[in-house]
């Protein structure tokens, strides 16, 4: 991997040769994946007949959690894909591009047909009612069932839990579908959590700052071209942003703007734009920005070094300063004397956040400087730095920083989440799909467990419900829909525990996910490419309309069918939970699709319907005039809106706001942004796990850089030195894909280990290695690399888990593996919040699992 960092000085990547390293996935016949550092992988050639007849291009879905959600075609023979592509609709440009696919994306014909797709319903063999022998979850053999006596079991031992222990005692962990039917049928415990966003899900609402996904703080992507500096805090949009937004940070790039990257990674955005790489230890972000503000404080001169925005902060903040704090508010709670140590007699300087962050303070210094006196700065964060314990202050501090430089609401000029669907590109949508008219069900149980928690809360019997408010929960079935909660969720080692303790657990999959392995029944659902169709957007310009590829495979049924016959044999009225069909829903998705005008002074409807096509697709509806027809957008599979630069279809965030903070106040108790926020540290006391102070005070993270000691004043470490962290990977979408093996061989998931960190190990490139946290241990092959700040391991983030339980090791890389169940604040989700130790595997060397066994079960 190292030897990228060389490679890169003398190979000049364009977008076409950039995306064109995926391009042979999409080839017919005996066609090959081919990555740098990799082999070819082969793929038998189909059946001839079916090569002479002719096929049909359908725009199918690219539906996984990406942030992407790109064009994909796929070319149908017979209900057989034999190639795939994706978008060709129109010539490419920098303000009309198109919106390419990846790796992933081009390889879905390999997870959509694969070999180890669930075929049928399927229980454990010692399984019993009420559980049988339930230590052998996750090692016992299957045994093919029908669907009758599939949905049996499943509706008698809801039954029977129910009677036996409540509703609250059926925990259902995620699926629209089986939630609607289980709240008509008396209702069932849920979950929630920060997940993807960190500390950035819950609390910016409170102090005024978007958290990024449902609202953005950011400008759109051709404003973004304005920006001179452009500073990424922990994003790494060339992996974990998919479509365009590295295509956009480039015509920035080509527009003039310096690019800073501060990551504990060297990533490959930092390759591909970086004019600079600052490395920074992990959860620290907080510490490097109050010595940033602590240095434009001491330097600012308003006459002849301004460095502070001070009128943005009077006219359109509240709590910087003693002199402009919320109504009732102690003075001496702002945030200028707490950087300065008026009160605590601790400046936070330079020096004091270099002892923390790892970065060298003359840096802090001049990266404060540059960010000040540079006239329009882009400052980004992505999700990454929030998900970690105990930072429910870090976003607001990023706030804070913005507010001070004045990098709001112009153009250029913007501070914000950068990631997912929004990276680089903020804004309002300007193409969306109508609902689907179903109804909403309202759950009747009220109890929902913290993802943090929730796994321990199962083992224990209790749960936090608010502040010095523990409730006791007794769960005895869970039921997985749609999502991978076990996989996913923090503390796996203390979830397998959980799932050996119920009395029932079913799981509605593709494949023996870790959700499924750890089940008693197994029920197999379609994909996206066996459905009517559906909807997918990957930016603000874009709608994908997607169609059924193929019939369902196999003996798979789709959720709604599931949930509907769950619901008949329970005895409920399934019908107020779906009144109509698939198609219905789908078509009602088309005729209230909306698009932005284009003078952008509002929505107008985006499809033309005729009575013939009403009449075509046999469902209720009114003809209707729009600005495609209903054959073309489905022919073409995509709308995107035309953008330039100079129409009136841009987005400058907080515009109005700066310009006028009374006429176009923020939802905030102010009406401003709050840099003292007492709404924040409200809701942090409310849910009754830690305390924050209402402006951002830096707090200890918890399983961060300062636990890796035992001894912080002496900097002696501790039985676990290292900090681990779980990039996204272009192997998998979360944890989708893993199994796909085109996509094993070129992306082969080892761990990453800094060369200091190796030498000292005796380690190199190739061992067997050993990760040991407090919660649990896990095996991987080593990668040795100059990219990683040492201190730090980059594991990423999704492999499946393959449980040796003689030695209770993972052999796959399974980071939840290594996580705990630690809640703070928001119930964050602290994945970038662990400690490890890494030493030299001395059992059975492991081979590449792309030579793995597949779970090919029937």
């Amino acid at each position: 991997m190292a030897n990228l960092i060389e490679k890169a000085k003398n190979y000049t990547m364009n977008r076409r040769s950039f995306l064109g390293l995926t391009a042979t996935a999409v080839a017919g016949g005996a066609a090959a994946l081919t990555l740098p550092g990799c082999g070819l992988t082969k793929v038998a050639a189909p059946n001839n007949s079916l090569t002479t007849k002719e096929g049909k291009w359908v725009t199918v879905a690219c539906w996984h959690n990406c942030g992407g959600r790109c064009l994909n075609k796929a070319y149908v023979v017979d209900g057989v894909v034999l190639r795939q592509k994706t978008d060709d609709t129109h010539s490419d440009s920098p303000d009309y591009p198109q919106q390419r696919g990846c790796l992933r994306g081009r390889s879905q014909r390999k997870q959509v047909f694969a070999v180890d797709r669930i075929k049928y319903p399927m229980k454990r063999k010692n399984w019993a009612p009420g559980g049988g022998r339930k230590e052998l979850r996750g090692q016992d053999e299957w045994v093919r069932i029908s669907w009758d006596e599939a949905l049996s079991i499943v509706t008698s031992e809801m039954k029977r839990i129910r009677g036996k222990y409540g509703n609250n005692s059926l925990l259902v962990t995620g699926g629209p579908e089986i939630s609607s039917i289980m709240s008509l049928a008396g209702g069932f415990t849920n979950h929630w959590g920060t997940t993807s966003w960190g500390t950035w899900r819950y609390g910016p609402a409170k102090f005024g700052m978007e958290e990024g996904f449902f609202e953005t703080s950011i400008n759109d992507r051709l404003d973004l071209r304005n920006s001179q500096l452009i500073v990424l805090w922990g994003a790494n949009p060339a992996w974990s942003a998919m479509g365009s937004p590295t295509y956009n940070y480039w015509q920035a790039k080509n527009a003039g703007a310096k690019f800073i990257i501060v990551d504990p990674i060297y990533t490959d955005t930092a390759e591909t734009l970086g004019d600079e790489w600052i490395p920074i230890r992990p959860a620290t972000d907080h510490a490097m920005f109050l010595g940033m503000a602590h240095t434009l404080l001491k330097e600012d001169a308003p006459s002849t070094n301004p460095l502070i925005d001070w009128d943005f902060l009077h006219r359109c903040t509240v709590g910087f300063d003693a002199d402009h704090m919320p109504q009732g508010a102690d003075s001496k709670e702002n945030l200028k004397d707490y950087i300065l140590g008026t009160y605590d007699s601790i400046p936070k300087t330079a020096e004091w956040a270099s002892e923390i962050c790892g970065v060298d303070p003359e840096r802090i210094k001049s990266l404060a400087r540059e960010i000040a006196q540079t006239k329009r700065v882009a400052l980004f964060t992505g999700w990454a730095p929030a998900r970690t314990h105990n930072t429910d202050s870090w976003p607001q501090m990023f706030m804070a920083f913005g507010a001070m430089t004045g990098h709001m609401g112009e153009s250029g000029r913007m501070t914000g989440v950068s990631c997912h669907y929004n990276s680089g590109n903020g804004g309002p949508v300007l193409v969306t799909p109508g609902p689907s008219g179903l109804p909403a069900v309202k759950n009747p149980v009220q109890d929902t467990l913290n993802d943090a928690e929730m796994w321990e809360a199962i083992v224990k019997g209790k749960f936090t419900a608010g502040y010095q408010k523990v409730k006791d929960i007794n769960i005895q079935m869970i039921y997985h829909g749609y999502n991978a909660v076990l996989q996913t969720r923090e503390a796996m080692t203390t979830g397998i525990e959980a799932h050996r303790k119920v009395e029932f657990v079913v799981s509605v999959g593709h494949f023996l996910t870790t959700n499924a392995t750890y089940s008693d029944l197994v029920l197999p659902a379609t994909t996206e490419w066996e459905k009517e169709g559906g909807f997918l957007t990957g930016n603000r310009e874009i709608l994908i309309f997607y169609t059924k590829a193929t019939e369902p495979l196999h003996e798979a049924k789709d959720d709604v069918w599931i949930a509907t016959e769950i619901g008949k044999r329970l005895g409920v009225d399934t019908a107020k939970a779906f009144p109509f069909g698939l198609k219905q829903q789908l078509f009602n998705q088309l005729a209230g699709a909306k698009v932005m005008k284009e003078d952008g002074s509002g929505m107008e409807p985006l499809v033309s319907i005729t009575a013939s096509d009403i009449a075509a697709w046999g469902v209720q509806g009114k003809p209707q005039q729009g600005r495609i027809t209903l054959q073309e957008f489905q022919d073409k599979g995509i709308y995107q809106v035309p953008r330039q630069v100079g129409d009136k279809l841009g987005s400058i965030a907080y515009e109005d706001f700066r310009k006028d903070p009374a006429a176009h106040p923020l939802k905030t108790a102010s009406g401003k942004l709050e840099i003292h926020c007492q709404a924040l540290a409200d809701l942090i006391h409310g849910n009754g796990w830690t305390e924050i102070k209402p402006i951002p005070s830096y707090n200890k993270v918890t399983e961060g850089y300062e636990d890796t000691f035992k001894d912080w004043q002496g900097k002696v470490k501790g039985d676990y030195p290292l900090q681990v962290i779980f990039p996204h990977y272009l192997r998998r979408s979360h944890s989708i894909f893993d199994n796909v093996r085109w996509l094993r061989e070129a992306w082969p998931n080892p761990v990453y280990l800094s060369s200091k960190d190796a030498q000292e190990r005796g380690l190199k490139s190739g061992d067997t290695v050993l990760i040991t946290s407090r919660y649990g241990k896990t095996l991987r092959i080593a990668q040795v690399s100059e990219r990683l700040l040492p201190g730090v391991v980059a594991l990423p983030h999704g492999a499946w888990v393959e449980m040796d339980e003689k030695a209770g090791v993972d052999k796959a890389g399974a980071d939840n593996i290594l996580t705990g169940p630690v809640a703070t604040g928001q119930g964050t989700s602290g994945w970038n919040s662990c400690i490890v130790q890494v030493e030299k595997w001395t059992g059975t060397a492991l081979t590449a699992d792309v030579t793995w066994k597949q779970r090919i079960i029937f």
